[in-house]
């Protein structure tokens, strides 16, 4: 695991905590109104975007590019902006545009802070919840709602038999692979609410997320956090999560275990 030091850690998430907040006001005195939606995929699918998520990157570079200038930047929205900084800041600046667009609450700013390709700090903000969560080390995180600050752990404690589970497959999954883990689909008894429900199982409201066809911005943020509330997460064959992709989070390591084994038959 490659990790900060203290005064870095610091830095780096004193800055993400005023973003959050400056994110929340820039919502609500600018983009909190009537917007446009295009569709990215053009008639070969749907995946919107809005000029809501161009304000919110532009936004975010912005800031970044004032405080980090030599830091490299990658984009949903706008691409790559590189440099030879061993630091990456990674942005999405609206996790869940189909939410956003019909009104759900659930969608986010997702920023993650990655050093030599591994992402060490994540915020996930919400701003309609007015509510965040962000990582201040490899140990600790907090969701921030209103003027109160709580420091957030996963259910370690949990057992397999009382899991909660949240879990969406985003069309990725045939019926026919889907019909191999029968078991998994018997679990999922809780919605799946974009980076929301990887942000209830950092706080211990939920014990494991499945999801499927993540891209690094809509995962990378979440890794830190997740991963310094005590979470496991990897793709589904047990891979480093960083790749994205196919992705499970637990509340811990035997849970865990035991679903890579259920999913196993969707790769055969």
């Amino acid at each position: 695991m490659i990790l900060l030091k203290p005064k870095e850690y610091k830095l780096y998430a004193n800055f993400l905590n005023n973003l959050a907040q400056d994110l929340t006001k820039f919502y609500y005195s600018k983009l909190n109104k009537p917007f446009k939606i295009s569709n990215k995929q053009k008639g070969r699918g749907y995946d919107p975007v809005t000029s809501a998520d161009k304000a919110f990157e532009k936004f975010i570079r912005n800031k970044i590019l004032k405080q980090f200038p030599n830091h490299q930047v990658k984009g949903e929205e706008f691409g790559f902006k590189k440099s030879k900084s061993n630091f990456t800041w990674i942005i999405d600046p609206i996790d869940g545009t189909r939410s956003f667009v019909i009104g759900n609450p659930s969608w986010s700013n997702l920023i993650s802070l990655n050093y030599k390709g591994y992402p060490v700090i994540g915020l996930a903000n919400f701003p309609i919840l007015k509510k965040y969560y962000l990582n201040y080390s490899n140990k600790l995180a907090y969701v921030v709602e209103g003027k109160k600050r709580k420091k957030i752990k996963v259910n370690k404690k949990v057992l397999y038999s009382n899991i909660k589970m949240s879990a969406a497959f985003h069309g990725d999954l045939s019926l026919n692979q889907q019909k191999k883990i029968p078991k998994i689909l018997k679990l999922m008894q809780f919605p799946c609410s974009d980076a929301l429900s990887y942000s209830h199982l950092a706080e211990g409201k939920i014990d494991v997320v499945i999801q499927c066809g993540n891209k690094i911005w809509d995962i990378h943020p979440l890794i830190p956090i997740i991963e310094a509330a005590g979470g496991v997460v990897t793709t589904w064959s047990n891979g480093n999560a960083v790749k994205a992709g196919n992705i499970l989070v637990s509340a811990n390591r035997n849970i865990h275990n035991r679903i890579l084994k259920i999913l196993k038959p969707v790769f055969k």
